[in-house]
Parts: C-alpha cells; structure tokens; sequence
C-alpha cells in the first residue's frame, strides 16, 4: 500500500476519533488502531497529565504532603504529538539535543520520536528553558504525553 495513502489513513483515524480501522486491499491487509497494545507491560511516568498548551502540576512528594507543603512545578508542558519512542539525540553516540538548564527557541529541536519507522524532530513550540525532561531516552510515549516542562 502506497506511504501517503496509509499517513491519510492515520490522519482520518485521528481526526474521526474512531477506535479502530481495518481495510483490505489488492491481498494487503492494513488495521490502524489509536489504543497501543503491546506484550511488554506499559510504562506510564504519569497518570495526570495534561493534553495541550498548558501547565503541569506533578504529584507532590510524599514528604511534602506530610508537611502540608505544596511543591508545583510550572511551566509550558511540551506535548508528544504522537505515539511512538522517545530519544534525546539523533543516534546513540550523539549528544543530547537539550538537556535541563538549555535555552531554547521556537523550533529548536527538542528530541526524536520514531513511529513506524520514520524518524520526527520535535521541535520547541515556545522559547525558555528547559526545566524539566519527563521521559527516558528510548521509552515508549503515548499521544499528548507531556515530554518537557520549560520555563
């Protein structure tokens, strides 16, 4: 099946936001499905996170809960813009594109994230510092999970 027929395909399913779709055609078989199912157990950092340009709130420590003082961490959440793996550098031997402390600037490219096996630059939507990396180089990232925090 033609490249550009099935990224219409993941766009349609995206933005109908139907579960799943299955079509076959010419003896090739093609199911796109929005839910990632996987034999390796899912690895969630966080269980509330936000889903656009918006702050982020982790939960506090357990040790500031006990001392009734509240730890926010604020800043623009930078989202993942699909599902796929997350790296920091463009190959293993190459050094991180940002790490915490970086000043960045819209478009800037803040790491990598491999889905079917086409390689995309994410890149800044906002110019600041990079405060906060919520992902481990080669970790599996779902749709809008919160990447970086800066400030």
């Amino acid at each position: 099946m033609d490249l550009r027929k099935l990224k219409k395909l993941i766009d349609l399913v995206e933005e109908s936001g139907i579960a799943e779709l299955e079509l076959t055609e010419d003896g090739e078989k093609v199911r796109i499905s929005r839910n990632f199912t996987s034999s390796a157990p899912m690895q969630q950092h966080y269980a509330n996170y936000a889903t656009g340009p918006q702050s982020y709130a982790p939960p506090a420590p357990a040790a500031a809960i006990a001392a009734d003082v509240p730890v926010v961490e604020e800043g623009h959440v930078v989202n993942s813009p699909m599902v796929g793996t997350f790296y920091r550098s463009a190959s293993p031997d190459s050094k991180a594109f940002v790490e915490v402390g970086d000043t960045v600037a819209i478009g800037d490219t803040l790491c990598i994230i491999e889905a079917m096996k086409l390689l995309n630059e994410i890149e800044s939507d906002k110019a600041g510092v990079i405060k906060k990396i919520l992902v481990d180089n080669g970790m599996a990232v779902e749709y809008g999970e919160p990447l970086f925090i800066i400030a």
